[in-house]
């Protein structure tokens, strides 16, 4: 029987970095932040008022970027 585990992500594992953290990592201001989120381009989990961004996802985003700009 397949496990189900599979699809799921270890949470503990994933890394969340706040909105003013991916904009100081990625040098854009928090407004382009909440557009790339808003716009679907950057994924973010919503706590409370706030959003959080997956780590690897800004990594993987930035990493796009670069090469669709190369």
């Amino acid at each position: 029987m397949p496990s189900e585990q599979s699809d799921k992500v270890d949470l503990p594992q994933v890394q969340f970095l706040t909105v003013a953290e991916v904009a100081a990592r990625m040098q854009v201001s928090k407004m382009t932040v909440y557009r790339l989120v808003h716009g679907g381009e950057l994924p973010a989990a919503r706590v409370g008022r706030s959003f959080r961004v997956p780590r690897r996802a800004v990594e993987s985003h930035l990493r796009d970027a670069w090469s669709d700009a190369g």
